[in-house]
């Protein structure tokens, strides 16, 4: 009887566990002290479980309430120590579920930079998601900030800081 109960206490903890571990990488849940406003926070999601020095995808995220105006080039920064590496051949765009069609990716390495061309303006107010493909996550584990900021179309581009993801690696 003990031997089973045993086996009950066990099993049922690594069953408890499995969910814990798969919500691990998706969403930002609690976040406690991070310098971020929760209404700066932006939701995304590791596909394969942001292990470090594995390969991953990352999906991005920026609700419609986030975008308030039409948006001509996405940035992407992130901080000097994370030393992972971007495929821009593997960046894509979706609005509102839809792959959209893109002029330019450019990521520079130097300084810390990816920029993301649509060849048409993404409406305002539209849920959009930035899916980076063929990741490859950093060697040490961390908590990376990665801001986004957007520019308006047009002769006088306006640029304004859309808001940051906080990416764990482990």
């Amino acid at each position: 009887m003990r031997r089973l109960l045993s086996t009950l206490a066990v099993t049922s903890c690594l069953l408890a566990g499995i969910p814990a571990i798969s919500w691990a990488q998706s969403l930002p849940g609690w976040t406690l002290f991070s310098g971020v406003k929760s209404e700066n926070q932006l939701p995304f999601r590791l596909d394969f479980g942001g292990q470090t020095n594995g390969w991953d995808r990352y999906r991005l995220r920026i609700s419609n309430k986030k975008l308030k105006i039409a948006v001509a080039h996405f940035v992407i920064s992130y901080p000097e120590y994370y030393k992972g590496s971007f495929d821009p051949k593997s960046i894509e765009v979706k609005v509102t579920g839809k792959k959209i069609a893109l002029s330019d990716v450019k990521w520079d390495k130097e300084n810390r930079v990816i920029e993301i061309y649509p060849q048409e303006a993404v409406p305002a107010g539209t849920n959009v998601e930035l899916v980076l493909s063929n990741v490859k996550n950093p060697s040490s584990g961390g908590v990376f900030y990665f801001n986004c900021s957007v520019q308006s179309p047009g002769d006088v581009p306006l640029s304004r800081y859309v808001g940051t993801w906080i990416i764990s690696i482990s």
